[in-house]
């Protein structure tokens, strides 16, 4: 607990120190809290460092006689640029074909959560939440896509609003199999309900 507080100090610290480094005055009346609002935040938004995937599936792996594909879409998102260390956000789609094992629907979410909660780029993103699926149940493929808005490209440098990045991460049979991978593109395409 001594630690979170001296932590949160140091970060309003930091804080206090960039609005007046950018011409700010941390005294004036609608930015007094701030700093402090802003290590809350800062805490939240990189969470992910401070758990452990292995406590967050918490053991939610099943034995069980299913070897069609799993699909979870349409996964909400926010994370931050560890370039600009601005936010990017979007939606993660993630399959696994199981080997016999099965893992807690809820669960696919939360890999996803812990993970963008730190410093990332999107494309170690989406490695991660794939080797956490892929190291965890063992299944015979696992597919993830991430489509994602990035502020760095939206407010700065190229201004292109309306941009989206998309990568993939293909393990197994989803690598191996097109006609697999096919069906699980198509399947995140689609709107079934």
């Amino acid at each position: 607990m001594e630690e979170e507080l001296l932590q949160i100090t140091k970060l309003e610290e930091a804080v206090r120190e960039i609005l007046i480094l950018v011409g700010e005055n941390p005294g004036r009346e609608g930015l007094l809290r701030t700093p402090h609002r802003v290590a809350k935040a800062w805490e939240f938004l990189t969470s992910g460092y401070k758990q452990d995937i292995k406590a967050v599936l918490n053991g939610a792996v099943f034995t069980e006689k299913y070897d069609e594909m799993v699909i979870v879409k349409d996964i909400d998102f926010f994370s931050l640029c560890e370039h600009h260390m601005l936010p990017f956000y979007g939606k993660a789609h993630m399959a696994y074909i199981p080997n016999g094992k099965i893992l807690g629907l809820s669960k696919l979410p939360r890999i996803v959560e812990v993970f963008s909660r730190r410093l990332q780029v999107q494309e170690r993103l989406t490695q991660q939440i794939a080797d956490t699926l892929y190291q965890t149940l063992e299944p015979d493929g696992v597919a993830v896509v991430i489509e994602a808005r990035h502020l760095c490209m939206m407010m700065r440098g190229v201004e292109k609003q309306n941009s989206v990045a998309t990568t993939s991460a293909m393990l197994g049979s989803f690598r191996e199999d097109e006609r697999t991978r096919n069906e699980f593109l198509k399947l995140i395409d689609s709107k079934l309900v």
